[in-house]
């Protein structure tokens, strides 16, 4: 079902299919099951200027996570003031 490339990756040829009017890649099962994917998975995908397509995980964030990436120090925005005096504009409450 495999090759190995040069760098030791495994490689499979695919075929891309016709579904309504879209174009899909099809998986097997063994691939699915390797990267404990299934249907209605969240993927990212990126592509390279190369044409490489790169396919992961979506990455989903806590909290914690985004917090982490917040730099304590950093002066507050410049307009921060003008969010006191903005009229409210839904249900929020102060």
């Amino acid at each position: 079902m495999f090759a190995n490339d040069k760098h030791g990756e495994n490689i499979m040829d695919i075929v891309l299919k016709k579904y309504g009017n879209s174009t899909v890649v099809v998986l097997p099962p063994g691939v699915l099951r390797d990267l404990k994917l299934s249907a209605g998975s969240s993927m990212s995908l990126a592509t390279t200027p190369e044409r490489t397509i790169t396919l992961a995980p979506k990455r989903r964030y806590t909290l914690e996570d985004l917090v982490a990436q917040c730099d304590l120090k950093a002066a507050p925005p410049a307009d921060i003031g003008e969010w006191d005096n903005m009229p409210t504009m839904g249900r929020e409450r102060i």
